[in-house]
């Protein structure tokens, strides 16, 4: 089972270092980070960042408060799908896309694989769909980028245990190999999504953190202005921090076997892009 790691789009936030930690400029570089997972039953996409749609008509498709506050750059080569194709791939390629969940930023690309799978947590999708009240629900959650899909899956919680996390169990048309890991606080519905490969676990965490220093065994940091961010966006401090703390744990008891990357950090990327590069040449988990 082959991982890419992409960077499905790009937000500039006023601050630099203030965000990211590291840049050198005014501007942040915060990246929307999505898996494509080569299986045996096709291709994998585990979010989708930005989408053709959003490049090509931002608005209304997002709102201008995010787009904003976040200082958005589109650019088409940075879609999955540009990026699929640059594989060698066909985006009908992709037969499922996993969401952690819903927000602009993660679901965007949706509707540029019309015939894949999408698989989602039913306290998500219920809340992007049917509780949309308040300024920032009401602009987290753009409807538009996937009134078109028609395959849904949802899921609530269930099956045995995974690292001491709940988990849920038997993805319909997923390998095994692929689990769902409810990490709500960031949205009601928010999940981290499992991968069992031959090297180990890796967890995509979405959105449970933001920045590689929450997750320091020693003393949690987080920049001041994703600290900002995620109390703007959380649901749910408690259940937030509650599962920054397990992540913690996981991390510390089990790092040596279990890889943990959030969706925005461009150190973790790079990191997370450099130690699992595999060869091109095989596909499909062959």
């Amino acid at each position: 089972m082959h991982i890419h790691y992409l960077k499905c789009g790009t937000d500039c936030p006023l601050g630099g270092p203030l965000f990211d930690g590291f840049s050198k400029s005014l501007f942040g570089n915060i990246p929307c980070a999505v898996q494509l997972v080569e299986t045996s039953e096709g291709l994998v996409l585990i979010d989708t960042g930005y989408g053709t749609e959003d490049v090509r008509r931002p608005h209304p498709r997002l709102s201008k408060f995010f787009h904003g506050l976040l200082n958005i750059r589109f650019r088409m080569e940075e879609t999955a799908v540009h990026q699929i194709r640059a594989l060698g791939f066909s985006p009908s390629d992709v037969r499922h896309i996993i969401l952690t969940h819903l927000d602009f930023d993660h679901a965007g690309g949706l509707e540029d694989f019309p015939q894949a799978r999408v698989h989602v947590m039913e306290a998500e999708r219920a809340a992007a769909e049917h509780k949309r009240r308040g300024f920032i629900t009401r602009r987290r959650y753009r409807p538009v980028q996937w009134d078109r899909v028609v395959d849904w899956r949802t899921y609530a919680k269930g099956g045995e245990r995974w690292f001491g996390f709940e988990r849920v169990s038997a993805l319909d048309g997923l390998p095994p190999e692929i689990l769902m890991v409810p990490l709500p606080g960031h949205t009601w519905g928010h999940a981290g999504v499992a991968i069992d490969t031959q090297e180990g676990w890796v967890l995509n965490a979405g959105d449970a953190y933001f920045y590689r220093g929450e997750l320091d065994i020693e003393r949690r940091k987080c920049t001041p202005g994703l600290r900002f961010y995620q109390n703007l966006m959380e649901v749910d401090r408690n259940l937030r921090f509650a599962n920054q703390r397990r992540l913690r744990s996981l991390k510390q008891e089990h790092g040596h076997n279990v890889d943990i990357f959030c969706s925005h950090d461009q150190i973790e990327l790079q990191a997370m892009q450099k130690k699992h590069a595999r060869p091109p040449e095989k596909r499909f988990g062959s």
